[in-house]
């Protein structure tokens, strides 16, 4: 009897289960991966989480030419950082911008953590503010800036416990906004603050890392 057939058809079945193992396999990878996808969508863990459950100053320094080109910005952007971690960090107690403020605005100071100590914080989110302009000419808005975030324990002390220097941020990225289209250049520079302020908090909380591609026509919906 002729048994090439039999050899034939069980190569051919043997490889039928192969491929049926790997397309199962393929296709449980593809449910795994869709359901943490549904799940968790496409968000990214934060770099730093020490920041829940704790008391917390944010704190921003400018240099000097700055105070007197922008002399809120500095209070703007600490205050917008510090409601993000309110609403994105667990459990974290963001001491208000307001007594930040006072006591900056009362004592010479030179430490972020001087103002930690003082102000009874567990952390401090101290940022460097190098940069900050709004106007690309004199009919453009497109805000620019350049910044650097350091986080202290106020119980160690001594050098940061995280530190990052940002790239530079630019807002919108690809393109001015013109004057015409916004009422003020104080409007413009409270809608720059926020994107600022958005991406210096992303270091602290689990966030979408697609969300500027559409940044352009966020900016030109105004």
């Amino acid at each position: 009897m002729d048994r090439s057939w039999l050899r034939h058809g069980s190569l051919a079945a043997a490889l039928t289960l192969v491929a049926a193992v790997v397309l199962v396999s393929v296709g449980c990878r593809t449910m795994l991966t869709t359901a943490a996808y549904l799940i968790k969508g496409t968000d990214i863990d934060a770099e730093y989480e020490d920041l829940k459950e704790k008391r917390v100053v944010v704190v921003c320094r400018p240099v000097a030419d700055l105070t007197f080109r922008s002399p809120t910005v500095d209070r703007d952007l600490a205050k917008e950082v510090g409601k993000l971690l309110a609403k994105n960090v667990k459990k974290i107690q963001v001491v208000p911008q307001k007594e930040v403020s006072e006591w900056t605005d009362e004592h010479l100071w030179t430490d972020y953590l001087e103002v930690g100590e003082a102000l009874g914080a567990d952390m401090v989110v101290g940022i460097d503010l190098y940069d900050f302009n709004l106007l690309l000419d004199q009919t453009l808005y497109q805000g620019r800036a350049s910044t650097a975030v350091r986080v202290f324990d106020c119980h160690t002390g001594g050098d940061p416990v995280f530190e990052r220097e940002l790239q530079p941020v630019v807002y919108p990225p690809n393109a001015g906004v013109p004057t015409s289209e916004r009422s003020s250049e104080g409007a413009f520079q409270r809608e720059f603050v926020r994107v600022l302020a958005d991406q210096i908090g992303r270091y602290f909380y689990a966030h979408d890392p697609y969300a500027d591609y559409a940044m352009d026509a966020k900016a030109m919906e105004h």
